[in-house]
């Protein structure tokens, strides 16, 4: 605020040296505009603002690269989402392979791109959707998931009752519009989805289409998220069947699961049901959430121990494991709850 306000002095300064006859019309046109600009840019040195220093997009980050006894290193000046997605991440290929170049592409090209980034998540609880969503928003914007123009929704605390739909509808597109008018580059998350009531993305469709607005609001550089349990039995029961055929679970493809996630999407009960977000291709990538076996569920544990700055014992994540993991009926590799509630049980590994 101090800079700011030095800026103003300067420029009222400038103007009160000279009598005001002294200036040509485009002059005082112009230093007004640039007092304007001065305030603006220290003010948004303070505050968020809907710019490139509030919403960084750090996507792939910056790293150095250096050799070290014959080996190439890399450093990564930032945390950047690909990063964090590798190092954090565990058994979700499929989704690192996807999302980040989607996000880099739409991101870098604001001023080419003709509508928003559409992207549904899909998965069995505990596979990292919610993690991920949330990584997206730490890498975009300067504050996170706590930016102004960060826009979350919750299936059953937001849309609770079934016949409010056309209520929702209209609530979804009122607050849509308004958070484009106020950034246009927001991101927009919707959790739980599989909780919501069909047809409550009705309006959304076309909010989120080619040339949505005739108003002169622009929705081209806005991302909006799907995250919804459709079809995480589905993915599980497929992938097993790939495995069981003598697939490597990282040799699967996007192309083995998309087709099977749309027609669940848009088939299963809620709020992507029969909807017109799927009917006028608006969603532009369904990713899958493979479900996490007996090694991811140990990696998950193994990195709640660090975050309590406790070493991982391999016996207590052994035993952690033993005690409550349960495993899928058909196939008997994959962990029905992946790696929910682990923070609990390591806290009482640990506090015990």
């Amino acid at each position: 605020m101090v800079e700011m306000r030095l800026v103003l002095l300067l420029s009222l300064n400038i103007l009160l040296i000279r009598p005001a006859e002294s200036f040509e019309p485009l002059t005082m046109t112009a230093i007004g505009l640039g007092i304007a600009g001065s305030a603006m840019y220290f003010q948004c040195r303070f505050k968020e603002c809907c710019d490139d220093r509030s919403i960084p997009g750090n996507i792939r980050g910056e790293c150095s690269a250096h050799i070290f006894n014959g080996f190439l290193l890399r450093e990564f000046l930032h945390a950047a989402l690909e990063y964090s997605l590798r190092e954090r991440l565990y058994g979700q290929h499929i989704v690192i392979k996807h999302v980040v170049p989607a996000l880099e592409a739409h991101f870098r090209s604001k001023s080419t791109s003709r509508k928003p980034l559409v992207i549904s998540f899909h998965g069995q609880p505990g596979t990292g959707k919610n993690f991920v969503a949330d990584q997206i928003a730490q890498a975009l914007y300067l504050k996170g998931s706590t930016s102004g123009y960060v826009a979350k929704y919750l299936g059953q605390a937001d849309f609770p009752n079934a016949n409010n739909v056309n209520y929702y509808k209209e609530k979804v597109s009122r607050e849509v519009r308004k958070q484009l008018a106020e950034c246009p580059r927001s991101l927009f998350i919707f959790d739980e989805v599989d909780k919501m009531p069909s047809g409550v993305f009705d309006t959304l469709a076309s909010l989120a289409d080619y040339n949505a607005f005739s108003d002169g609001t622009d929705n081209t550089k806005a991302i909006f998220i799907f995250l919804s349990n459709t079809a995480g039995k589905h993915i599980a029961d497929h992938l097993g069947n790939l495995m069981k055929g003598g697939m490597l679970r990282e040799d699967t493809r996007l192309g083995d699961f998309e087709n099977l996630l749309k027609k669940a999407a848009y088939n299963l009960d809620g709020g992507l049901k029969q909807t017109a977000l799927i009917d006028s291709h608006v969603i532009d990538h369904f990713i899958p959430f493979l479900p996490m076996e007996r090694a991811h569920v140990f990696k998950c544990l193994e990195a709640e121990f660090y975050r309590w700055d406790r070493m991982p014992w391999k016996g207590t994540i052994d035993k952690i494991i033993k005690d409550s993991i349960s495993y899928d009926r058909t196939h008997n590799m994959f962990a029905i709850s992946g790696c929910k509630t682990l923070e609990k049980k390591v806290a009482m590994a640990i506090l015990s």
